[in-house]
């Protein structure tokens, strides 16, 4: 009888269980695997939703069929996910502060605020959630493909030197000019009464210029030049790029300086160095070399005894006490202490402002006034000033830079083909 009961319990259970529950709903399945992960068919899906929306908003767009797409879209995935392996391995991460970062340049590329273009691709459908993780995938992989390519791609000494003495690199490597430009056209046809009204209007508009009228406002209203509405801002150019007549100038000016007026067969020509960028420019770093005492605040230490004590041997120092002995016995900053409070020879902006502000206006071997920072309370004592040419070192990376850009594409594939080839991937779409 018990037995009997126990069939009757679980016929009932087995249909109910058939009747009363719904058929489960498949959320989702695996697409492929790779190595230790797996890519998702949603994966593919919302790649392929992407893909679409970028090829319709293209003016001769046309969407390749379905499964085509979707074996394209495959492939990527399995390398994307290759080297997001290989990133998670290595420690690399994202910041949100470098997401967010990327996300803007994005958006200003595209000619939107962050906002605005998270209205755009939401209006395509696509997940702005998504979209950001793409992104922090695409900058994980980059980091990695950079770290591959740096031991990959060899640079020789030997090309560097080639490279330099070649025209392509002697033109690579210049350094670039923005310039604004007013010009003063002679009337076709003029005489020579004319042609001397156009030069000292010339003359008068650079006496304005030297007096302080803007130059990019006299630009706006008086230049014939094709770019007068712009101020006269010819933009970033090499000197090769420059009219012959501004090319030698360019090259000798500093930056806000103006020339002219310069004569030409088309009239008379004003010139303003706005910025310049390059060896010559860059590689010319201003550097201070100082030493500090620096006395901190602390649970035994208060911020006015912190001032006093700094005062106190600031006033030793000046009365004829050595400032590496002082820094020796009392500075509490362990990196310069020992060296008797040098900080060795540094360029603009590696200390806190406070700091910096300070050392920029002292004069040279004389000791400052106690000042604050958020460390604690300092004095210093400028030792030097010089200006360090790096411009050679300067030539020599933006060669080597450009050597390797140019081997880079066919380097970065022939390695995703061979990660892609020693990969375990079973696809089961």
């Amino acid at each position: 009888m018990k037995q009997l009961l126990l069939m009757i319990a679980t016929i009932f259970l087995v249909s109910n269980s058939i009747y009363c529950y719904p058929a489960l709903i498949v959320l989702d399945r695996i697409a492929a695997i790779v190595d230790d992960d797996v890519i998702m068919q949603s994966e593919i899906n919302a790649r392929m939703k992407s893909i679409k929306a970028q090829i319709s908003s293209s003016p001769n767009g046309s969407i390749p069929p379905d499964d085509v797409l979707a074996a394209q879209i495959v492939e990527r995935l399995i390398v994307e996910n290759i080297q997001i392996q290989m990133a998670e391995r290595a420690g690399v991460r994202i910041s949100d502060d470098e997401l967010n970062e990327a996300m803007q340049s994005i958006s200003a590329q595209n000619g939107f605020t962050l906002e605005q273009f998270r209205q755009a691709i939401e209006k395509d459908g696509i997940s702005y959630v998504e979209m950001r993780d793409q992104i922090r995938r695409e900058l994980m992989m980059s980091r990695v493909q950079q770290g591959v390519m740096r031991n990959r791609i060899k640079i020789s000494e030997q090309q560097v030197r080639n490279f330099l003495e070649s025209e392509v690199g002697a033109l690579i490597t210049a350094d670039e000019y923005r310039l604004a430009h007013i010009l003063l056209a002679n009337p076709s046809d003029a005489n020579a009464q004319q042609l001397l009204r156009v030069k000292q209007e010339a003359e008068d508009l650079r006496s304005q210029i030297d007096a302080g009228a803007d130059f990019q406002s006299l630009a706006v209203e008086k230049s014939a030049g094709k770019n007068a509405l712009e101020g006269g801002d010819l933009g970033w150019r090499k000197p090769l790029q420059l009219p012959t007549m501004f090319s030698d100038i360019a090259q000798e000016m500093e930056i806000g300086e103006v020339r002219g007026p310069i004569k030409s067969g088309s009239g008379y020509h004003l010139i303003k160095l706005l910025q310049k960028r390059g060896a010559k420019a860059e590689g010319q770093v201003a550097q201070t070399r100082c030493r500090h005492v620096l006395i901190q605040l602390s649970e035994i230490r208060t911020e006015e005894e912190a001032r006093d004590l700094a005062m106190s041997l600031r006033e030793e120092v000046a009365n004829g006490r050595a400032f590496d002995e002082i820094a020796k016995l009392h500075s509490d900053d362990p990196g310069s202490a020992l060296s008797g409070g040098d900080l060795g020879w540094s360029r603009s902006g590696v200390f806190v402002p406070q700091f910096e502000e300070m050392m920029n206006h002292s004069k040279l071997n004389e000791i400052s006034q106690v000042f604050r920072s958020e460390h604690g309370y300092h004095f210093l004592e400028v030792t030097g000033r010089r200006v360090e040419d790096f411009s050679e070192r300067f030539k020599r990376n933006q060669a080597e830079h450009y050597l390797r850009n140019q081997v880079f594409d066919e380097e970065l594939e022939n390695w995703l083909r061979e990660i892609r080839d020693g990969a375990f991937v079973e696809i089961r779409t």
